[in-house]
Order: structure tokens, then C-alpha cells, then sequence
């Protein structure tokens, strides 16, 4: 595969009106989305949806949910409020990966959920097809759409500050390979620490993205499109 040319996104200086006007453009376009694209359709058997919000399971969770800032690919806010939803099973795993953290002096950082598949279709839509590797086809859905993957990183609790890792988050380079051998060496053992801790929990990492894990019981969830206002 060939290397991505490193891509910095910074926030967007625009003003907060043209920002609040983003967003409720955005809105209403999932709206009509919701109406005029449908998630792939699935059969089987698959368990309630039970979607539940993180920062109420454990508060010491530190969000940093990109999509609700200017600071992403997109460029623009994606989400209309900075949250973040997995089902339970998984929220409860990942309670548990922050619990063993903290003795090691750090704790989880969220950068993203559960993600609406409209969102995901979007994502895919913007993307040039020499990245797409970064992103989820719609017309298999996202392990985010079914609230069992989620984007994570760590902090050091004595600082309050995010480690430094091989690569940034969303970076569209090899350096967000999961075993990319580059980096420094105390980089690579931030890295792995955090992929032990989640993988000893249920988690798998995605082998393009060092930030990105799935949760074992992915597959008994369907694919969903509601929005965060939606969620109970």
C-alpha cells in the first residue's frame, strides 16, 4: 500500500454563526437522509440495541470528540453535540480498561462512538478513493454504526495532557498502522500499551488505525442511523 502524504488538520477559524449555521444544515440533511438513503439491509438475529452514554458510566472519561469541532478532515463539525454512545456491553468493557489505567498513571481519552450511518456515508463520500482504506463503505456499515467500536487514546493524569503517539488521530499516513515499527520508542509503548489493555477487555484494534477498536460482539448488533438526540 502505498504512503499517504501526512494530512494536519487544524481548527477552523471561521466564526461561531457560520459554524452554528453549519450544523443545523447538517442536521437537517441527516433528516432528509434518514428518508432518502437506508443502511444496508441485514438478516439474522440480532440483540436490543442498548446504547449508553459514556461519560455517565464512568466521568473520568475524557472526550475529545473531533467531529463536533472543526478540528477533523471534514473540516466542519459533523456531530451536533460532543457525546459518546457504545452499547452496553462494550461501555462496561471499556469502564474496565480506564479502571487497570489509572494505576499506570493514565486514562482513556474518547475521541468517538457510536456514529450514525449517515455520517459514515458521508465520510465515505468525501474520501478519495487512495484513502479509503481510513474509512468504513457504507454499504457494509461501520462497526461505529452498530455502537461496538470506539476511538481512543490516553492521558496522563498528573498533567492532564494527551500522550504522543506514532501518529495522530485520523491521520491518513502508515504512521496510524497499528504496528507501524516507526516512531520513538516511548511511542510505541504508549501505543501498545493502550492496544494490550483493550484487547485483554474484548477489544480488537483495526490494523490501519492504532486508535480504533472493535468490540468482540460486534456482529450481534445491527447496524443503526438515529441521531444522539434520539438516544435515550
Amino acid at each position: 500500500m502505498e504512503i499517504r502524504k501526512k494530512k494536519h488538520y487544524t481548527m477552523n477559524q471561521q466564526g461561531n454563526n457560520k459554524e452554528k449555521d453549519w450544523i443545523i444544515v447538517l442536521c437537517f440533511g441527516l433528516l432528509l437522509s434518514s428518508c432518502a438513503m437506508k443502511p444496508p439491509r441485514e438478516k439474522g438475529n440480532f440483540k436490543k440495541s442498548e446504547l449508553v452514554e459514556l461519560i455517565k458510566l464512568d466521568s473520568t472519561f475524557k472526550l475529545d470528540i473531533r467531529y463536533a469541532t472543526s478540528n477533523n478532515f471534514v473540516g466542519k463539525p459533523v456531530y451536533p453535540e460532543a457525546r459518546a454512545f457504545l452499547q452496553r456491553p462494550a461501555a462496561e468493557s471499556l469502564v474496565k480498561v480506564n479502571n487497570e489505567l489509572k494505576p499506570l498513571g493514565y486514562q482513556l481519552v474518547i475521541f468517538d462512538g457510536y456514529r450514525p450511518w449517515s455520517i459514515t456515508k458521508t465520510f465515505w463520500d468525501i474520501t478519495p478513493k487512495e484513502n479509503r482504506d481510513f474509512v468504513a463503505n457504507p454499504r457494509k456499515g461501520s462497526r461505529h454504526n452498530r455502537g461496538c467500536a470506539v476511538d481512543v487514546s490516553l492521558m496522563e493524569i498528573t498533567t492532564g495532557k494527551m500522550v504522543q503517539m506514532t501518529g495522530e488521530y485520523d491521520e491518513t499516513t502508515e504512521r496510524s498502522y497499528a504496528d507501524y515499527a516507526g516512531g520513538t520508542e516511548e511511542q510505541r509503548q504508549l501505543r501498545d500499551l493502550l492496544r494490550s489493555k483493550m484487547e485483554t477487555n474484548g477489544f480488537k484494534v483495526l490494523s490501519f488505525e492504532w486508535w480504533h477498536f472493535d468490540y468482540q460482539d460486534w456482529k450481534s448488533y445491527r447496524i443503526q442511523n438515529i441521531l444522539f438526540s434520539e438516544i435515550n
